[in-house]
């Protein structure tokens, strides 16, 4: 089966849907995904959505931004995701997704390593909310077309020049001939025994970009979200326990109920004070305890988190929650400029598959959406200027079932060997290593 198509867009998250809506509307493109569209780490994303509240806030922005990074930062990226963060939130509002406000005017909450309040938020449904809003946007678009469950396993390429992908569903191999590509295909969280991703997000993009020989940046830098719900059972998907009950002023204790560490410093400080913690009072968790705030705050403030769980038979507005860190978010990739082009011409990757050097060596809260809006927006901005300049040289490349079914296995080994060989201490962390 073979598809003509002006772009391609491998992933239906917020990188990829943010993406195709700032095409022109009279380009024809295509997306695909490897599941469903609803079964990507977008919809999980509770907290909100980081953003420099004005001019004054955009410097302390940016320092806030490298300090969490470790200063591994590429300055550059940073000062682009500062500077185009507020327009971007504004644009989603156009489209349709409405951020809690205050008397009037939207309501910053503030997280982990943030210096002020600077999270646009919808109660703890930020990603579900602003997914539901683009998609419903996408819906209307007549130039889109959508295929589910449909996996992308290789690259339509020559000269490292991109012209599509090849891609599997549950009839057929699909050769899906496209002008420009853009990869948005998530982070490694399902290759984790225990990570708050969805379990479909296996790498693939990764793994093609290193068969093909794009660059790729920063794969030893993995983060840990200090405050996975803990539960005594098999391993898989866990239940994220938003950074943003912190932000309003939860507190982590130990099992004896005394406090350890400062809530709000950077992400890989606090999981690694409660690590410490857990050796020291031999225990597998810790507890982060909001029940000092008012019950009808916690209910409207995070109605998720209190209904995942009450249903686990736990009433955080009375009760301790059990916390331990856990794989959350990758912050190296397939390696890109700050217009989301990769080292393979009419190649790009926008989201959590690529690295933009935004994040350094650990992501300050809340700015995965942001990343995602700045660079996806920049991304589509390059292709509608560029797009009448390029000729759609078709490539045959037919390849069979067999070849297919052991390619979409590689992808996964490809991934599992390269992330063992530059961090040998997750290897039993990883799942089938």
């Amino acid at each position: 089966m073979n598809i003509n198509s002006d772009v391609l867009i491998v992933g239906t998250g917020i990188a990829g849907m943010y993406t195709a809506l700032n095409l022109y509307k009279n380009l024809d493109i295509v997306m695909i995904t490897k599941s469903t569209l609803e079964e990507c780490n977008s919809y999980l994303a509770q907290g909100g959505i980081s953003t420099a509240r004005d001019e004054k806030d955009k410097d302390l922005f940016i320092e806030d931004t490298l300090k969490a990074g470790n200063y591994k930062n590429d300055i550059k990226a940073v000062e682009v995701l500062a500077s185009e963060s507020l327009s971007n939130i504004q644009e989603l509002i156009n489209l349709g997704v409405e951020f809690d406000k205050k008397n009037g005017f939207l309501d910053y909450t503030r997280e982990g390593a943030h210096s002020v309040n600077r999270i646009v938020h919808c109660a703890d449904k930020t990603g579900k909310k602003v997914s539901e809003a683009l998609l419903k946007q996408v819906i209307k678009r007549k130039n889109i077309r959508i295929y589910e469950n449909t996996t992308l396993i290789d690259l339509i390429d020559k000269n490292n020049i991109c012209f599509g992908g090849i891609a599997t569903n549950e009839e057929s191999i699909v050769n899906i001939y496209a002008k420009n590509t853009i990869l948005s295909t998530g982070g490694i969280g399902g290759l984790f025994k225990n990570s708050t991703n969805q379990r479909t997000l296996t790498g693939n993009g990764i793994a093609i970009a290193l068969r093909k020989c794009i660059d790729v940046k920063d794969l030893n830098y993995i983060q840990f979200h200090p405050t996975g719900l803990y539960e005594d059972k098999a391993e898989g998907k866990r239940f994220l326990i938003s950074e943003s009950l912190r932000g309003e002023g939860a507190k982590l204790v130990n099992i004896n109920g005394k406090r350890f560490v400062d809530e709000l410093l950077p992400r890989n400080i606090v999981s690694k004070a409660i690590l410490e913690e857990e050796n020291k009072t031999n225990s597998k968790y810790v507890y982060l305890d909001i029940t000092h705030m008012p019950k009808e705050f916690i209910i409207k403030r995070f109605p998720l988190i209190y209904s995942e769980c009450k249903s686990r038979n736990l009433d955080i507005t009375k009760e301790k929650i059990p916390v331990t860190p856990v794989q959350h978010y990758f912050m190296g990739g397939i390696k890109v400029d700050c217009y989301s082009r990769t080292s393979m011409e009419n190649l790009f990757a926008c989201g959590e598959v690529s690295c933009t050097g935004v994040h350094g060596a650990n992501r300050l809260a809340s700015n995965s959406l942001l990343e995602a809006l700045v660079f996806s927006k920049r991304a589509a901005n390059i292709i509608n200027n560029n797009i009448r300049n390029i000729n759609l040289k078709c490539i045959d490349k037919q390849i069979d079932n067999q070849y297919a079914t052991n390619l979409s296995l590689l992808n996964k080994k490809i991934v599992l060997k390269e992330l063992i060989k530059i961090r040998g201490d997750i290897k039993n962390e990883l799942v089938n290593y």
